[in-house]
């Protein structure tokens, strides 16, 4: 009898499905147009895949793989699931340790009670993933989501209401593994996906709106309450930026105008520079020793620098705290 025609189906990685030809070109792993849903697939995938069968690009749309085990013991690679679509898949108590599920489909996929640790999800649709006390650290999202560079791409075709729309689905996601990451008590991580969520929102606000720039200035001084360097840094370049407008505008120095003359010596100079920084930073702090005062134009910028001290201060301070109580 004559050999039966295997599974056409290549991964873009260049790997040949072995499997059987069902009579559609593909097996039954591999046929998209093949409905599984309901189906009970658990024992026969990790069957599959413990043969070494080819599980990039399964077609598993809707398949219950309750309790679905895949775990490579002793090795350091897991399985790779890349290019598969589990859209609508039952993958609840599933343990999919260390597996590459990157450029795939889990949208609306229920992984209730499952495991990602460790998965790589790069470049796969997140969208409506159901994460109730599913573990997610440790997982590898990549520098931004798929729906995140298809509304860069979007923007760059001037395509502004698909990105917009695609940007609203970035924000979903990044709230679902806000909302996993605090309930698994991952609040670092947490932080960081509330980061990346309300950039996403940034992204959907109108250029040139009050609330674009509200937001851009919420991010530059705090990281939205997620980053207390950012606060560090502003404090540090609005002291620098000071100090060089008390040199260039004068302070009073018992008595004596401080500030920049380019008739004067290196030296003196220098020591006006340094009496400029030294009343920055007692200016920002509010400290008011009252032995360096500012003159003209310099009594305007020690106001404005005194009170963004101030309120930088404040700021830094609750940033602080509520990253370190977490």
């Amino acid at each position: 009898m004559p050999d039966k025609p295997c599974c056409r189906y290549t991964s873009p990685d260049g790997h040949h499905c072995q499997e059987t030809d069902m009579g559609s070109g593909f097996c039954f792993w591999h046929d998209a147009k093949f409905d599984k849903s309901g189906l009970d697939l658990t024992q026969k995938l990790e069957r599959y895949a413990k043969k070494g069968g080819l599980l990039q690009g399964l077609q598993l749309k809707r398949a219950n793989l309750n309790g679905l085990n895949l775990i490579k013991q002793d090795d350091e690679d897991g399985f790779d699931l890349s290019y598969s679509n589990f859209y609508r898949a039952t993958l609840t108590n599933a343990h999919l340790f260390n597996n590459k599920i990157a450029h795939s489909s889990l949208m609306k996929a229920n992984l209730h009670e499952a495991s990602l640790h460790y998965c790589n999800l790069q470049d796969t649709n997140l969208l409506g993933i159901k994460l109730n006390n599913t573990r997610i650290d440790n997982i590898e999202l990549g520098a931004e989501l798929l729906q995140e560079k298809q509304a860069k791409a979007a923007l760059k075709h001037t395509d502004k209401s698909a990105a917009l729309d695609l940007f609203e689905q970035s924000e979903e996601i990044f709230r679902n593994l806000r909302k996993a990451s605090e309930q698994q008590g991952l609040f670092e991580l947490a932080g960081n996906f509330t980061y990346k969520e309300l950039r996403m929102r940034h992204a959907q606000y109108p250029r040139g709106s009050k609330k674009r720039l509200a937001s851009s200035c919420i991010d530059m001084l705090c990281g939205y309450g997620e980053k207390p360097e950012n606060v560090i840094r502003f404090s540090l370049s609005l002291i620098i930026c000071c100090a060089l407008c008390y040199f260039i505008f004068g302070v009073m120095d018992a008595g004596r105008i401080m500030q920049f003359n380019p008739a004067a010596t290196l030296s003196d100079n220098l020591l006006a520079l340094l009496n400029s920084f030294y009343f920055s930073v007692v200016t920002f702090t509010t400290l008011g020793y009252g032995d360096i005062t500012p003159v003209g134009f310099s009594r305007f910028v020690a106001a404005v620098e005194a009170f963004c001290g101030s309120f930088s201060l404040a700021l830094f301070v609750v940033v602080f705290v509520k990253r370190m109580t977490r």
